[in-house]
């Protein structure tokens, strides 16, 4: 990309790829690939559809919007560097917001620290739809997938269904680019995902020797996951059933 060669964490020659299966092995060049084909306009118009670059609205003051460029100021390189998460900051409660979109059949609804006030009645929610049912129902078997057999595998807990994506982003230096030993490691997910209860997100800033979110993050949110949907007494999946190839 420009004068930048990008390359997936596990080198691999040639591949045809499905975008499940650039989802499940985190392809850096797959993701790319998408956003060149979707081009700037609509990869921006998504990115703000998913409430990326402007505050959630959560009850807490300080609330950061992260960091979005406009289009007009996207360098040559830029349309690589966002799909894998350069050049682009998103905070963790805007990353759990999408997900739990997702999770809610593509309604984004806007995050509260607690439920009830006062009388106890319900306060009233902002939301809106930013995906179909659809598509919501198509991100969250990639997601699946995701943790079945791709970089998510140690997220997996027992008796539960679980969508979500592993992340390890390079943090940046104070030369203007990213650092070769200091990273940010990350896993967000919901469960169950046939039928959500909750969404957990885990951000590991400068791990000590592994640097992976599959690796470092993804364990500490199955711990978290796990004792919460016991504590929610949630009800286990169904056991998977075999599919004919």
């Amino acid at each position: 990309m420009a004068d930048r060669r990008i390359h997936d964490a596990e080198l691999r020659g040639t591949e045809t790829m499905s975008v499940a299966q650039i989802l499940s092995k985190s392809s850096n060049v797959g993701a790319i690939t998408l956003a060149r084909l979707l081009g700037k306009n609509r990869l921006m118009s998504w990115i703000s559809r998913l409430g990326f670059g402007r505050a959630t609205g959560i009850d807490f003051p300080g609330e950061s919007r992260g960091i979005v460029l406009p289009a007009d100021k996207w360098s040559g390189s830029t349309i690589g560097n966002v799909p894998i998460g350069q050049g682009i900051a998103v905070t963790p409660i805007q990353m759990a917001s999408a997900y739990a979109a997702i999770a809610n059949g593509g309604i984004w609804t806007r995050p509260h620290l607690v439920e009830r006030v006062g009388d106890g009645l319900p306060r009233p929610v902002a939301r809106h739809r930013i995906v179909t049912r659809w598509i919501a129902r198509e991100l969250t078997s990639m997601l699946q997938n995701v943790v079945l057999d791709g970089t998510g595998t140690l997220a997996q807990i027992p008796g539960y269904h679980v969508a979500g994506k592993t992340g390890t982003a390079a943090k940046p230096d104070s030369h203007g680019g990213y650092s070769t030993s200091k990273y940010v490691a990350s896993f967000v997910g919901f469960a169950p995902a046939t039928r959500p209860r909750i969404v957990v997100l885990v951000t590991i800033d400068e791990p000590q020797g592994a640097i992976w979110g599959g690796v470092v993050a993804a364990p500490a949110f199955k711990e978290i996951a796990q004792q919460t949907l016991q504590y929610l007494s949630a009800p286990p999946d169904a056991p998977r059933t075999a599919t004919s190839p």
